[in-house]
Parts: structure tokens; sequence; C-alpha cells
């Protein structure tokens, strides 16, 4: 690593330290020559794959556009950046490991609504409203009802889950 005080290419490292997220090394360094410490961050290179938009269109990948989105939905609601942080990184490392060089745009846009799902409700079908062009209120009905079957199923495959626990346990 080259220093950035002197330019020599005689580096070492002093200590090295995973980051909170476990994502990226921090590490410090020193200049053989000039003596000077310096930190850097040492990250894996992985490419997003590029969305292709319902027109066919491709773009980059743009974060900005899906903070936007779920900003949008959560507008009012109880959720915290911090829940909003980790949906946005739960998204970005799906993306990240799928392998794939192109997304569809309604593949992230599924993504967003199985996270909000479970985060808000309401948020949910904000997202879904714009996302999946609600044209009338019947289709603002038909996804909530959807909505509370699931919710519904979840309850009781969560109850099942508890009492067969309970059961083992006695």
């Amino acid at each position: 690593m080259r220093c950035p005080f002197c330019q020599n290419d005689d580096t070492r490292v002093i200590d090295s330290r995973l980051t909170e997220d476990r994502d990226a090394v921090r590490r410090r360094r020193s200049c053989e020559a000039c003596g000077e410490r310096f930190s850097t961050l040492e990250e894996a290179s992985l490419k997003l794959p590029f969305v292709v938009k319902s027109n066919g269109d491709r773009e980059h990948y743009d974060s900005n556009k899906l903070v936007r989105g779920l900003e949008r939905a959560l507008e009012k609601r109880p959720v915290d950046s911090n829940q909003i942080e980790q949906i946005l990184h739960r998204i970005k490392h799906t993306l990240l490991t799928s392998g794939e060089r192109e997304i569809q745009a309604r593949q992230i846009g599924e993504l967003v609504m199985n996270e909000l799902r479970e985060v808000d409700q309401v948020a949910y079908v904000r997202f879904a409203s714009v996302y999946r062009s609600f044209q009338d209120v019947d289709a603002f009905s038909e996804e909530i009802k959807r909505l509370q079957q699931q919710t519904m199923r979840g309850r009781k495959a969560s109850r099942a889950r508890a009492q067969s626990k309970l059961n083992k346990d006695n």
C-alpha cells in the first residue's frame, strides 16, 4: 500500500480489525520511510447487477431510488432508521450474492415488499399500491385481504411451532 504522505510503496500493517457490520477490514498502517500512520479500509469488490426496467431499459443499481421508495412508504410510520438500514442491507446483500449480471426491477420490488410485509403492513400496502399501480379501491381491498390471509397463516404456523416446542419440553 502506497503511503499517502510521501508516496513510498513500503508500508506495514500495525493492526487489523473487522468493521462493525463485519463486511470490511480496517487496517492501521505505518510508513517505513516517513513514519506516518494511516488507516485503510478493505472491502470485497462485488458488482451489483444491472437493473432491467419493465420497458427493457438497463441501468445501474441506484440505492438512492430504493431509499426514496422506502421513505415514501414508511413516512409517518413507527419504523426507526436502523430497521430501514437493515432492510437496505439485506436487499443489497441479496443482489450481490445472486451472482446475476442483470435483475428485473420487479424482482427488486418483490424483495422490498417482502421486507415491508414483515416490518410494517401499512407501509407494505403503500408501496404495493405504487409498485403494482393500483387503479381503484378494489385493488387496495384485494391486497389487504391477501395480506390478512398471509398474516393469519403466519400466526397459525407460529402457534403450531410454539405448541410443538411446549410438547417437546414436557
